[in-house]
């Protein structure tokens, strides 16, 4: 690693004045020691370098300014480097007022450092302060919804950025303002087909907003109605009959043969903990129950293949057809649980996965056999041999 006497020389390259050449040259330098953790921990040591780097951000050479993002992207994806480069670099009011400018072309890299610094509930209150503060969640969100609105940037991680900040109360409190039309805006992307990044974040943040159940039969109202699009990924092609189709929600009722699922199991598996934090309430089972939800994880559950996506669903379908708790206890999020109860659910739990698992793994060996049998038969009727 570099010496002090090393890294001063390289603090002098990075003047505005200095000959573009040698800034690029130095700029591509840091690069690659962002690469890597001991690059990363020898620059968390010179945040005057960083705040250098950072200043270049400005530089009228789009190759330098480039590096200086990517070093940031690198820097603010290390946990420990978070402080330095909010406290002393202090890059926060500079990018959120960057990210207002619709002509901006390093919006992306501005929405993937935000996403990275806000991941850590101590940083994140200071990314959502200066948010409010220079930009507002609001306009924030009104952003993100307005296709087109930087033509030079996809925005699509401002949709991680709004999940992170939404694991803060009073950013929770603020998406979920009855008398504004915020968190609405954000229900149609959890079947945004082009991004899985920006339905991930949308679904990311629902679920974090459900973790407040006051707010739940608001949700579940007419006048919300997220169920739909909680449940339309998660919906497939299959028949239902004609008392369950009825029963469910008009956007899900007789849906075509060529309905897909949500391809990716991480998002599912969100999806059914929305779902699963909804039935927490008395009128939030109520709710889901009327609303036929069951039907729709059953055709689910028979589709789906992965292991803990299928133990999120089955989790979900115990409560939507056991039996209601005794007199006292229908809030589950009030619920105390005993520890010694505690660790032996988790137990349990990590034991019901690996049944599940062993379960898939011996149906797909047997598919595979199947297969296998299937084409040596195809094979010996060929040669006119049949086996």
């Amino acid at each position: 690693m570099l010496s002090d006497t090393e890294a001063e020389e390289l603090l002098g390259f990075l003047s505005p004045d200095t000959r573009p050449d040698v800034k690029g040259h130095t700029t591509g330098y840091i690069l690659g020691l962002s690469g890597h953790r001991d690059g990363c921990r020898f620059l968390r040591s010179k945040p005057d370098l960083l705040v250098a780097l950072f200043a270049l951000t400005s530089d009228p050479s789009i190759a330098i300014v480039k590096d200086c993002y990517h070093v940031l992207i690198n820097l603010s994806a290390d946990e420990t480097l978070h402080q330095v480069l909010v406290s002393d670099v202090k890059v926060l009011p500079v990018l959120s007022k960057r990210l207002l400018d619709p002509e901006y072309p390093f919006s992306d890299q501005i929405c993937t450092i935000l996403s990275n610094l806000s991941r850590l509930v101590k940083t994140c209150k200071t990314v959502f302060k200066v948010l409010q503060e220079e930009v507002g969640v609001a306009q924030l969100v009104d952003i993100f919804c307005t296709e087109g609105y930087n033509k030079k940037a996809t925005l699509h991680y401002l949709s991680p950025l709004l999940s992170n900040l939404t694991q803060l109360p009073e950013a929770r409190s603020y998406m979920m303002d009855k008398e504004r039309c915020v968190i609405q805006r954000l229900f149609p992307f959890t079947q945004y087909r082009a991004s899985a990044v920006r339905r991930g974040g949308v679904v990311g943040t629902l679920r974090n907003c459900c973790f407040d159940h006051a707010h739940h039969e608001w949700l579940l109202s007419d006048a919300v109605d997220v169920l739909p699009f909680l449940l339309l990924p998660l919906a497939g092609p299959e028949e239902l009959t004609e008392e369950e189709n009825d029963g469910l929600p008009v956007d899900l009722q007789y849906l075509p043969e060529d309905k897909k699922r949500e391809d990716d199991p991480d998002i599912r598996k969100m999806l059914l903990e929305t779902l699963l934090l909804l039935t927490a309430t008395r009128a939030g089972r109520d709710t889901l129950t009327h609303k036929k939800v069951y039907p729709i994880m059953r055709e689910f559950h028979g589709w789906e293949k992965d292991v803990q996506v299928s133990a999120a669903c089955e989790k979900l379908v115990h409560v939507l057809i056991g039996d209601e708790p005794e007199q006292g206890m229908e809030n589950l999020m009030e619920v105390k649980i005993p520890e010694d109860v505690e660790v032996k659910l988790k137990e349990a739990d990590v034991k019901e996965l690996q049944e599940l698992e062993k379960m898939m793994q011996e149906e797909e060996e047997e598919e595979r056999k199947k297969k296998s049998d299937a084409e040596e038969t195809d094979k010996g009727q060929e040669s006119g041999l049949i086996r």
